[in-house]
């Protein structure tokens, strides 16, 4: 079963995708922003392509667990994203993930501009390989 991990930001939604086995996330794309109905038509696109049966998107909370309005963001994406596709989507906790992203490429000596470019891709297929490994214990 392919799953799809979403990083939804307000300039770009990063895109990883599992094996078909649900073992491993690897980032496909950095989908820019362009306005709600063509942001999902290249997610409906992308979830045709790879046969996704399920979509795991990253849920900003605050530090100390608390919603806040990045979060309600995500939410009304995701209540979007519902009324058009027939899959479960599942919120998955996604503190750090970008920092975590910044941090790897960084390490990896990326430039500044590269990272700029890939950093959403790489903190969606984080969220994704979180949720793949906590469901695989």
């Amino acid at each position: 079963m392919r799953i799809m991990g979403l990083d939804v930001g307000d300039k770009t939604i990063g895109v990883a995708i599992s094996d078909p086995f649900g073992w491993t996330a690897q980032g496909i794309k950095t989908i820019k922003r362009t306005g709600i109905k063509k942001d999902i038509n290249e997610i409906i696109n992308i979830i045709d392509e790879y046969k996704v049966e399920k979509i795991v998107v990253g849920y900003p909370k605050n530090m100390n667990g608390t919603i806040g309005p990045r979060a309600q963001l995500v939410t009304d994406f995701c209540n979007k994203l519902k009324s058009r596709v027939n899959i479960d989507i599942e919120l998955e906790d996604e503190r750090l993930t970008t920092v975590a992203a910044e941090r790897m490429l960084i390490d990896a000596d990326v430039s500044r501009k590269k990272r700029k470019e890939v950093i959403d891709t790489i903190a969606a297929t984080y969220i994704l390989q979180t949720y793949l490994n906590r469901i695989n214990k």
